[in-house]
């Protein structure tokens, strides 16, 4: 393996071509010349249309829904781009797919997480560029480098001009309070929990509020939103104990089954979500903003190529 290619080059896959072509767009160059479709029968097609051989490259790719079809299409792009000798391979996954699956939860469960991360590694990937992965033990899955980058920065920063004394971060369960924990800390405000139980997955009953909301403009900060029930039935706890104001927050808008309808029914006055998962324009609500991570993304790229430190970027 090439330690170091002598030009970077920039691909992605069909996931999220917006956002891989805004992070060639600060990176002043276009993406590669790919073809990915589909043949009759469901397989992935993958063609690189230009030489690759001993350059740095970088595959765009979110493993978002579909998940199985954007999983393949970056594994087969990974081994095309590996068996045309390109000289290093980082995989960037600004979502990162089946990351919930990162441990035994009953007997005989799989840990799927960890397979993704042998098959990325199989396939020839060199490194891992990702975003606020859902548990951050994951990187031990990989022999190979992982860079995690943080979508808090971004999403606080756009808070930050509404913070008064009535303002307060809220973590919607206690798997999330070390992530709103630090955004209260950098908004230089207080915070509260939501302890609830799930039943059964996909099912929330909140159960209490650890802290004092009465009168508080409430901001719900959480990794992913998928169904929109941990956030929505959060939302409504809040209402109920007195809160005046709910925004809420996340890094990936997965957004699946009835996630638009419950938020749309729901208390939150604004849901700002980053664009790590393409979004749709039917599925935008008036009550939706998107920020964009295209500026973290090129300014990581540009690091790994030139071997600069990642703690930089946020400065």
């Amino acid at each position: 393996m090439i330690t170091h290619g002598n030009e970077i080059k920039l691909f992605a896959g069909n996931s999220n071509r917006p956002l891989a072509e805004a992070i060639a767009s600060r990176l002043n160059t276009t993406l590669g010349a790919i073809e990915v479709s589909k043949f009759s029968d469901g397989e992935t097609s993958v063609h690189l249309g230009e030489t690759v051989r001993g350059r740095d490259l970088f595959i765009i790719q979110s493993t978002s829904s579909p998940v199985n079809d954007n999983l393949m299409e970056l594994l087969i792009m990974i081994d095309a781009a590996k068996r045309a000798s390109a000289g290093r391979i980082t995989a960037v996954m600004p979502y990162f797919g089946y990351a919930r699956q990162d441990r035994k939860a009953r007997s005989r469960d799989p840990i799927t997480a960890k397979l993704v991360a042998d098959l990325l590694t199989s396939a020839g990937a060199d490194r891992i560029l990702t975003m606020d992965l859902h548990a951050a033990q994951i990187q031990g899955f990989f022999n190979i480098p992982v860079d995690n980058l943080l979508g808090g920065p971004t999403l606080y920063n756009y808070f930050a001009e509404r913070m008064d004394e009535d303002f307060i971060v809220v973590s919607p369960d206690v798997g999330s309070v070390n992530r709103a924990r630090k955004v209260a800390e950098r908004l230089g405000c207080p915070m509260a929990i939501i302890d609830k139980r799930r039943p059964r997955a996909n099912v929330m009953e909140v159960m209490n509020i650890i802290g004092s909301v009465t009168g508080k403009k409430c901001l719900l900060v959480d990794d992913m939103i998928d169904t929109g029930g941990t956030i929505v039935q959060g939302a409504q706890a809040l209402v109920d104990a007195g809160a005046t104001n709910i925004y809420a927050c996340c890094t990936h808008a997965v957004l699946s089954g009835p996630a638009i309808e419950r938020i749309k029914n729901s208390p939150i006055e604004e849901l700002v979500m980053l664009d790590t998962i393409h979004l749709p324009e039917e599925k935008m609500l008036p009550k939706m903003k998107i920020l964009s991570v295209a500026d973290i993304f090129a300014a990581a790229i540009e690091n790994v190529y030139l071997d600069k430190p990642m703690s930089k970027i946020y400065d």
